[in-house]
C-alpha cells in the first residue's frame, strides 16, 4: 500500500510541475488575441479562456476575440466565463462563428457578457433552459427554482451590456432560438460580420466600458494572434473523454486486481496506480457521479471475491452487473436522447460492451490462474493457511453446498463442489484455502479417488 501512495504522488508532481511549465507558455506581441472555443464548456475552457486574457493583459493587446461554437455546458463554468469577461479590463468581443456554428444554451450567457457580441451569417443563439448533466429535467420544484435564478442571471448581464433583457430571458424560459439577423434585429447581439476581418472593421471606433473606464477600440490593421493550447491542455482534454475516463478506471482496477492475485509483479501495481490517477483528473473535469465510481470500484471487489472464495460465478456476475451500473451512472444515462440542448456527458454503449467482454476475459483468466493445481489458491495464500492443505476434520453442518467444519482445531467456513452434499458430522478433506474459507470434499471419496489414480 505504501508503495502505491508513493507512486501516486509521484504521478501528482509531475501533473503540477506540467501545469506550471506548459501553463505559463504565452504568445507575445500586441495587437488581437484570439480565443477558440469549439465545444462544450467545462472547466478546461474556463481556464483556457483566463489564460489567454491574462496573455493579452500582459502582452498589451487592445482587444481579445472569442471564436465561439458551443452547444452549451456546465452552468458553474458559464458563471466563471461570465464573471471572467465582466471584469476584464480589456475588452471582449465573442464571435459566433463560422457559417452553421452556435452558440447554444451557456454559449448565450457568454456572448451576451462580452463587451462586442458578433454573429457570422447562418448562426445561431439561445435555447439557454438548463437540463441536467444527463440530458433529462429536473425535478418540478427543483426546475422552477434552476429557471428563476438562471433568468435573473441572463438579466442582470443583460442590463450590464445594454442589450435586451426580455428577448434573453426568453432563451431560459422557453428555449427560444434566434437567427444572427434576428438577434440582431431584437438587439441580443451587435451585428453581423462575415469573417475576422469584416468584424475588426466594424468594431473600428466603437466605444465600450471596462472596470478601467471607456475604451475606444482601435485594432483594425493590427497584428492578429490566436491562443495556442499548451500541452497540458490538449492532455487534459483528452483525458476528460467519459469513454477515455471509463477506460481508465477499469485498466487500473485490473491492473491493481493482477497485482493482488499474483503478488510481487510490482508492474501492473504501477500502471494501475497511474491509470487509475489519470482517470481521477479526467473526472475532475466532467459532472460525474461518485456512484458510478463506487459501482466500479465495488465490482473489482467483487471479481477480486470470486478469486479470494470457492465461487459458483456469483461474486463474477455481480462484478459484471455493478460494472454496467457504474458505466451507466459514472456521467448520466445513455438513453437520452441525442438531440440535447445541453452536451451529454455519457460513455458509449459500444465501449461499455467492449470492456465487459475485456472483463469477463479477465476475470476468467484470474479464475484459471488462481484455480491452477487442482483448485488450490497459491497465488495469495500465507504459510499456515497452506499448511491447512490435506488436512481433514468433521462437518459441523450439512454442506450443501456452503457450511461450517472443524479442521486442525478451529472452526471454519467451508464449501464444496455445487451439487454434492455433505452431513453433518462426516468426515472431510480440504481441497483449497480461499482466505477464510475452505473448499472440501468427504473424506473417503477423496481416499477413493487417490486408491483408483
Amino acid at each position: 500500500m505504501r508503495r502505491y501512495i508513493t507512486i501516486f504522488a509521484v504521478v501528482a508532481s509531475i501533473l503540477l510541475l506540467l501545469w506550471q511549465s506548459f501553463g505559463s507558455i504565452s504568445a507575445a506581441g500586441p495587437g488581437v488575441l484570439v480565443i477558440k472555443v469549439n465545444g462544450a464548456i467545462e472547466p478546461l475552457t474556463v481556464d483556457h479562456i483566463a489564460r489567454g486574457i491574462d496573455d493579452a493583459r500582459k502582452n498589451g493587446a487592445s482587444l481579445v476575440v472569442i471564436e465561439l461554437n458551443t452547444p452549451g455546458g456546465w452552468l458553474d463554468s458559464t458563471r466563471d466565463i461570465v464573471e471572467i469577461l465582466l471584469e476584464s479590463e480589456i475588452p471582449i468581443a465573442v464571435y459566433v462563428t463560422p457559417a452553421g456554428a452556435r452558440a447554444a444554451s451557456a454559449g448565450t450567457f457568454i456572448a451576451a457578457a462580452a463587451n462586442f457580441a458578433v454573429m457570422a451569417p447562418g448562426t445561431n443563439i439561445g435555447a439557454a433552459s438548463p437540463v441536467a448533466s444527463d440530458g433529462g429535467e429536473f425535478p418540478e420544484t427543483l426546475s422552477r427554482k434552476i429557471n428563476e435564478d438562471t433568468r435573473a442571471f441572463i438579466r442582470s448581464i443583460a442590463q450590464v451590456r445594454g442589450r435586451n433583457a426580455g428577448a434573453l430571458e426568453d432563451t431560459v424560459l422557453t428555449a427560444k432560438s434566434y437567427s444572427a439577423q434576428e438577434a440582431v434585429d431584437l438587439g441580443v447581439v451587435d451585428f453581423v460580420a462575415t469573417d475576422l476581418n469584416d468584424m475588426l472593421a466594424q468594431l473600428e471606433g466603437r466605444e465600450t466600458t471596462t472596470p478601467n473606464g471607456q475604451i475606444v477600440i482601435s485594432a483594425n490593421g493590427g497584428e492578429v494572434r490566436t491562443l495556442d493550447h499548451t500541452v497540458l491542455e490538449r492532455t487534459l482534454g483528452f483525458l476528460a473523454g467519459p469513454n477515455v475516463i471509463f477506460v481508465l478506471f477499469l485498466i487500473g482496477g485490473i491492473a491493481l486486481l493482477a497485482e493482488l492475485v499474483i503478488p510481487g509483479l510490482f508492474g501492473p501495481g504501477i500502471v494501475g496506480v497511474i491509470a487509475l490517477a489519470l482517470a481521477f483528473v479526467g473526472f475532475a473535469n466532467l459532472p460525474g457521479s461518485w456512484v458510478g465510481v463506487a459501482l466500479i470500484a465495488l465490482s473489482m471487489g467483487l471479481f477480486y471475491g470470486e478469486t479470494t472464495a470457492p465461487g459458483f460465478g456469483v461474486f463474477g456476475a455481480g462484478g459484471i452487473v455493478s460494472m454496467i451500473l457504474g458505466s451507466v451512472f459514472l456521467f448520466g444515462n445513455f438513453f437520452s436522447p441525442s438531440d440535447l440542448p445541453e452536451p451529454s456527458f455519457m460513455v458509449s454503449p459500444i465501449m461499455i460492451g467492449i470492456m465487459t467482454g475485456l472483463m469477463i476475459a479477465t476475470w476468467v483468466l484470474f479464475i484459471r490462474v488462481v484455480n491452477a493445481e487442482g483448485g488450490i489458491s497459491r497465488g495469495f495464500q500465507t504459510e499456515a493457511e497452506m499448511l491447512l492443505e490435506g488436512q481433514w476434520g468433521v462437518a459441523l453442518s450439512d454442506l450443501q453446498p456452503s457450511g461450517k467444519v472443524w479442521v486442525s482445531n478451529e472452526e471454519w467456513a467451508a464449501s464444496t463442489d455445487p451439487g454434492v452434499s455433505i452431513k453433518e458430522g462426516e468426515e472431510v478433506r480440504v481441497v483449497g484455502v480461499y482466505g477464510q474459507v475452505l473448499k472440501v470434499v468427504k473424506l473417503y471419496e477423496d481416499l477413493e479417488l487417490s486408491n483408483q489414480a
